[in-house]
Parts: structure tokens; sequence; C-alpha cells
């Protein structure tokens, strides 16, 4: 007898339909799964056979041939244990499931019958929805999550024996209520910038950033306070909107960070990876390909702190997913697209001994050895960072003024108003922020004046920066124009964006 189940399984951050069919028929009594199942996929034959027995199931001693088609896609994970359960139940004859056709099943089996969450629960969810499915059967664990789905009954369940009974109509289970869009609370818990004494121009610069989603660099001696500013910035930047956080909770589910029971995600995430990391734990990859940190940056921040410490080749790697906000992964039988859309916050020390320019310590570096360590950072990649701010080492009379600076709530005020003018200019164009403006769009919103065109013609001939150099400063005064909620940019705002420039100067 022919059963089939209806499942899912995720490629790349999305989730694809399964279709589990379960065959009994005569001969030797065994399992055979086949359509490209890895090792995981294999050994459910072992968890479902130990679940049902130990739930008082019977398996009928027959030939059972398992197909999880699309049978071209390599099939990974233990989320198809619960759906082949319930095909051998049906194929067995035993027990009738009006409903089967109507619900997507996914669920990990422990040898008690409990069942265990999934990774991406939330792409399967989706998937379910688009397939025009009733709803979906899921681990108690990850009901949260798929519940910001509409237009589907997202059904918790903690055992085999209370699936089986749903599906047969005598074990009624309410769906998960669906949280409202505007019941999302507001980002909290992170540090206030009001902590920092002095610097108040790196706090400028830091609230430009945040305003335009720039990326930014910081360049300062050691304890002048770049990592204690940077580690900030994530709460002065506007909250996520409801597709950005449904699109980031994506990224986590699949990547399996999500904690139990966590529903969406209502911060930008901030990802701070150490400077020992590899290449493929940076973008993402492996034989399997998994999202990397800067996939779990999007729409966040990600914050490399001693950037010249960092592998050169892993720098190199960060250059084409900056500029495309997307990162393809192929391998030999498959191909996967993770977005990137961040923004980078790096912080350096301006030369190996990290004293340079410092008036208070000598500084002990050979010219040779500060040219080998700024080399370290290509130019390319340096084009590609939008604001290189100068953080000096702070001040006596800073450290004790008793006096608290702007917090980040008041500076996230000020962003959330300049990114609300940035949304009605580019919306009509899918953007969001300054930062990703395309060519035509500088040329559209990024006029300069006379007096504006001579700055920049003779800024750029002395300094010799580089076409992209160049968009970056309109971009950068746009962003100010914003924060100053002027029309135009002004002499003034592109004054100030050039000075966010200082390592063109330092290396020209």
């Amino acid at each position: 007898m022919l059963s089939c189940v209806q499942s899912g399984a995720v490629l790349g951050i999305d989730a694809y339909q399964v279709r589990v069919e379960v065959d009994l028929s005569l001969g030797l009594p065994g399992v055979q799964i086949v359509g490209l199942p890895d090792g995981a996929v294999r050994e459910s034959k072992e968890r479902v056979r130990s679940a049902l027995r130990n739930t008082g199931f019977a398996i009928p001693p027959r030939r059972i041939t398992i197909n999880l088609a699309p049978a071209d896609i390599r099939k990974e994970g233990a989320a198809f244990d619960l759906p082949i359960a319930l095909g051998i139940l049906a194929s067995s004859g035993n027990l009738d499931f009006p409903q089967l056709n109507h619900y997507m099943v996914s669920g990990e089996l422990a040898l008690d019958g409990t069942i265990r969450p999934v990774r991406g629960a939330l792409s399967i969810a989706v998937a379910c929805r688009d397939a025009g499915m009733d709803g979906i059967l899921l681990p108690e664990e990850n009901v949260e999550e798929a519940a910001v789905v509409e237009g589907i009954e997202v059904i918790p369940v903690r055992t085999v024996d209370q699936a089986v009974g749903f599906l047969l109509g005598q074990n009624p289970i309410p769906p998960v209520e669906l949280p409202h869009k505007d019941d999302i609370p507001p980002p909290g818990g992170w540090p206030c910038l009001s902590d920092v004494k002095g610097q108040e121009h790196v706090k400028r610069a830091l609230e430009v950033a945040a305003a335009g989603g720039h990326n930014l660099i910081l360049v300062g001696p050691p304890g002048s306070g770049k990592t204690m500013v940077a580690r900030r910035i994530a709460g002065v930047l506007p909250p996520p909107s409801f597709e950005e956080a449904l699109q980031t909770t994506k990224i986590y589910s699949v990547a399996g960070l999500l904690k139990n029971g966590q529903g969406i995600m209502t911060q930008r995430p901030f990802r701070a990876p150490h400077h020992t990391i590899s290449d493929v734990g940076l973008i993402g990859g492996g034989s399997i390909p998994k999202p990397g940190e800067i996939s779990l940056a999007h729409n966040g921040v990600l914050f490399l702190d001693e950037l010249p410490e960092f592998k050169k080749n892993v720098l190199e790697v960060l250059r084409q997913p900056i500029e495309d906000r997307q990162v393809t992964i192929t391998r030999s039988m498959v191909s996967v697209t993770y977005p990137s859309r961040i923004m980078l916050v790096a912080a350096m020390n301006p030369c190996p001994c990290g004293f340079l320019g410092d008036p208070n310590h000598e500084c002990t570096c050979s010219p040779h050895e500060i040219q080998r360590y700024r080399s370290r950072i290509s130019g390319p990649l340096m084009d590609r960072i939008d604001l290189h701010v100068e953080v000096p080492a702070v001040r006596y009379r800073d450290l004790s003024d008793k006096r608290r600076g702007e917090t980040s709530e008041t500076i996230r005020d000020r962003v959330v108003a300049a990114r609300r003018l940035q949304l009605e200019r580019l919306g009509s164009d899918h953007l969001f922020c300054n930062a990703q403006m395309t060519p035509p769009l500088l040329r559209r919103d990024c006029k300069v004046d006379d007096e504006g065109g001579r700055l920049l013609e003779m800024v750029v001939d002395r300094l010799g920066m580089s076409a992209r150099a160049y968009d970056r400063i309109l971009k950068v005064a746009r962003t100010i124009a914003d924060l100053d909620a002027s029309e135009s940019i002004q002499t003034a705002h592109l004054s100030e964006a050039i000075q966010y420039r200082s390592l063109d100067r330092t290396m020209s």
C-alpha cells in the first residue's frame, strides 16, 4: 500500500516542498530510503522504528521503500523522521488519516517517541503557505517562529501519538496564534552611548553611519574607546521592519541559532567574529553550504575588531558580498545564495605598536613596519568603507567630566527621522538607506552646486581618489543633509563628508 506525506527541506534560507512517499510491499522485511538522503536521513529508519515501537505502534513485517521527491536534490537533517513515521502508519492500512493531505509535517524523533525541534521551521512554514496547504505540524519548540507566517495553521505536537490523534480527528490541537506585527517589542538592551566620555566627533560619525547604513572604520591607539563605541552602534540603529525581522529570523532558523521557543527576532543582529576566523566561517560554505557571519549579520552590524589581524584572504572575500549584498556559494551538486546586507564596522590601530600620532606616547615603529601593517588592508576593500574616523586618546578632562552625554535613544530618534526621508525617496526603488544607492540614483539625488563641485574636484585630484571613493563621499553627504532635513546637499555637508576619508589622506 502506498501513502504520501508532505514535508519540506531547506535550500539556502528558503525551503521547498518534499513528498515523502512510503510503499509497503511483500518481500524480505527491511527499510530502504531513496531520493539522495544524507547520513542523518538514512539513519532515520532506526529512530522511526524505535519511536513507533516505544509508543505502542507496530511496524508490519514488510519491505518498506521510502522515496523523498524531488529525487535530484540532496536531503539532509532529521526533519523527515515524523513524516516517515506517519507515512509508515498510513501505508500499513491500520490507520486512516483523513487530514494527512491537508498538512505539511516536519520533526525529528527521539527513541521514546517525543518530537525534537528542527532547523529552518520558519522557511518550511513559508513553503507550506506557498503550496496552498491548510497548515503544518511542528515540534513545540519551533511553533513560535513559524506562527509569524500568515494564512496557515501552525499545530504544535510533542509526541508521535499526539500527532496521530490529531490527524485521526480524535485529539484536536488549537493552532498557535499569530503575533500581530504591531506587537513586536522595540529594540533594547544595548549599552548606551552616554557611557562614552568625550569623543564627540566619533559619536557624530557613528550617527551619520547609522543614519545612512554606511560602513565605518575607527582608527586610534589602544584604550581610546574604539571597541566601546562600536559595540554601541546597534543601539542607535532604527528598529527593523517586520519584513527585515522576518528575513533575519529565517537565516537564524536555518543556521539553528534560534533559542527553543523563540519567535521572530526583534533586534538587528550584531556579530563580532574573532580575527582567527576562516574565510568559510566569515562568508559561509562547507560541503553542505551554511550561512557565515556576514549573512548572520544581515540587516544588522558586522564588527571586525583589530582589522589588520584578520588573514588577508579572509578580508579580500568580503569585497564582493559588501558590494552585491549577497553571497552565492556553488558546490558540485548545489548552488545557494545568502543575503548579506550589512553595515560593516571595523576598528584598527594606526600602526603595529598603536601609538602613531599619539602626543602622549612615542611610536616605536619604522616607516616600513607601518606600511606593511597598513598594506594588510587592500585599497579596494578600504574604498568600500564610507567613513574613516580617527579616534584619539581620551583626555583626563573628558574622563573626569560627571555630565552624561546624549543617550542612544536620543540619537536613534534623529537616525529614524533621517531614514524616514530616505525611505520616501528610495522606497519605490526597493532600497532602504543611502548606502544602497546605485549610480543612477546618485545622479538623481546627490546633485551639488558649483561651489561643491569645485571642492570635490580639488579633493579628488589632490588625493587621487577612486571613482568608488567619490561615490561614497556623495552618499555620506546626502545622509548628512538628511540629518539636517535639507533637500539639497550643501557645501558644509560635503566638507563634513570629506573629513570622514582620513585614511585616503594618510595612505595617499
